[in-house]
């Protein structure tokens, strides 16, 4: 008895917590667990697809098994996993503020504009610019990620063949952001932030629509299965991958440019990279890693939706409409209580 009356001491002890939590802290939660355990699950891939569009000539050459195989022979299992510190570091923050402004932009939009109805164009519009608020606040800790992947290190006393370059330029996260900021300043950490931008507010706004839409169309019954969302949120991601993923080669080249051959020709602007990269080294390296990419969306966003709904649910936050009445009905109040006073 004792010990049911701990366990129920305990579960009202975390009932009154999360009552007691404001509604972006609990969509901001939900969220960054969605991110940070997504971004896990796919970051061997991730890494392979990152070595692949900054053009690693003896990744590129061997092709997605032989990638795989020449990272376990190089650096073992965690090499699979360099730069998934600051892959998480970033996400768990990038992804928290993407859903929960995306859900505040939608109560705000719906709130501040009545007649806009609540169709899938409400969710392409929110999701756009909580994409792009969302990489505006992390962008460095994207960059520093990016680096710490493209760097190859191979096990000392070892001449590995094929092996560009062994030698570590950055030793970890903070080492790689002091240098950053050394060499290049505040704008070196923000360097290919606008094709980041341009690409996410597509990228991001597609994909909540398709994976709001997609669900529209679920019997009410269904919504809450496991497996229904892992589908719709595969397909999203997906479908809105597609339509933006040479803006992602562009932006990962620029990043790691200053880790290429002192020959290589400067990329400046974001249409002039994109131009460049077709010309210099042809229009399918704008599309190269998409295959890699397409085995990488379909568990990362899957798992990203899933996760966020059942932790929206175990932390009680109201459905889009429930937010929405309540978001309502207290602007209600509030106005009848400036009347009567």
């Amino acid at each position: 008895m004792d010990k049911k009356g701990e366990e129920r001491e305990i579960g009202m002890f975390f009932d009154g917590i999360i009552e007691s939590m404001p509604l972006f802290v609990k969509e901001l939660i939900a969220g960054g667990v969605a991110g940070g355990l997504a971004k896990t699950a796919v970051a061997p891939l991730e890494r392979v697809k990152i070595l692949f569009q900054t053009r690693r000539a003896e990744f590129h050459s061997v092709g997605l098994f032989g990638s795989f195989k020449k990272i376990a022979k190089t650096e073992g299992v965690m090499g699979f996993y360099r730069g998934n510190g600051a892959s998480v570091a970033r996400i768990v923050p990038y992804a928290a503020l993407h859903y929960m402004t995306y859900e505040q932009y939608r109560r705000w939009i719906i709130d501040s504009f009545p007649g806009i109805g609540r169709g899938p164009v409400l969710d392409l519009v929110a999701g756009s610019f909580a994409g792009g608020t969302a990489v505006l606040f992390t962008y460095p800790l994207d960059l520093v990620r990016t680096k710490l992947a493209y760097q190859v290190v191979g096990p000392p006393k070892i001449n590995v063949k094929g092996v560009v370059n062994t030698e570590q330029v950055y030793s970890g996260i903070l080492d790689c952001f002091s240098k950053t900021y050394r060499v290049s300043g505040l704008r070196g950490l923000y360097r290919g932030v606008a094709p980041s931008l341009y690409g996410i507010f597509p990228y991001a706004g597609l994909k909540f629509y398709f994976y709001e839409e997609m669900k529209r169309h679920v019997p009410d019954d269904q919504k809450k299965n496991i497996m229904v969302n892992l589908v719709c949120g595969s397909v999203a991601g997906l479908l809105g991958q597609t339509f933006t993923y040479p803006l992602d080669v562009v932006r990962r080249q620029m990043q790691v440019q200053r880790l290429l051959a002192s020959n290589s020709p400067e990329m400046k602007g974001t249409m002039e990279t994109l131009v460049m990269i077709a010309k210099n080294q042809g229009w399918k390296q704008l599309f190269s890693g998409l295959s890699i990419n397409y085995l990488k969306v379909v568990p990362s966003v899957a798992i990203g939706f899933t996760v966020y709904d059942m932790m929206k649910s175990y932390l009680r936050v109201p459905s889009h409409d429930e937010a929405v009445i309540e978001v309502v009905t207290n602007k209600g109040n509030t106005q009848t209580s400036s009347l009567h006073t």
